[in-house]
């Protein structure tokens, strides 16, 4: 892993490029596949009536252009170099966690109805479902239909959400074909 050790408003001394170091080393040896990494200090000369006036500032780069940044105040720039590793570590964890979920999304499975009333001028319309009720659509919804070929009656597949002023279609679709058998 690349990584280079800044500071800012403050001399780099051997002690804290040891610490950052070591849990750079310690932080790869947990995750071999980080590209950089970008420990930071800082000396924040502004806020002199807090007493935490020292800063570190962790960055580091995974694959696919992913960052992960951890930046802590302390009293101490010991204590602000193990908070923000400490933070790295955590979210590095959380990240893996996140990407090994198998959690898989399926997409809804499309309701079926008819159009039962159009409005051309708006460019919006009404279907009937099946069991009944009505669905509010708007020609920006339709895939594979074009608003102006629209029939009363005629068969569409959709797939509904709960809009602002009640249901409303996602998507509108033309009922797929089913091969005949013959």
């Amino acid at each position: 892993m690349d990584f280079h050790i800044e500071s800012r408003n403050v001399a780099m001394t051997p002690r804290w490029k040891a610490e950052i170091e070591a849990r750079m080393a310690d932080l790869q040896a947990g995750h071999d596949d980080l590209i950089h990494g970008r420990p930071t200090l800082t000396k924040n000369r502004h806020h002199k009536k807090t007493r935490r006036v020292t800063e570190a500032m962790v960055v580091v780069t995974l694959p696919g252009r992913h960052t992960i940044t951890a930046r802590k105040e302390e009293e101490t720039f010991e204590e602000a170099i193990r908070a923000a590793f400490s933070a790295v570590e955590i979210e590095l964890q959380k990240y893996r966690e996140k990407r090994a979920s198998t959690e898989v999304r399926l997409s809804p499975v499309p309701l079926r109805g008819v159009i039962c009333k159009l409005f051309p001028l708006e460019g919006y319309g009404f279907i009937l479902k099946e069991g009944g009720g009505e669905v509010y659509f708007h020609k920006n919804a339709l895939h594979g239909l074009k608003f102006e070929e629209l029939e009363d009656g005629m068969g569409v597949a959709f797939d509904v959400e709960e809009g602002k002023k009640g249901p409303q279609t996602t998507t509108v679709n033309p009922v797929p074909v089913v091969p005949s058998k013959g």
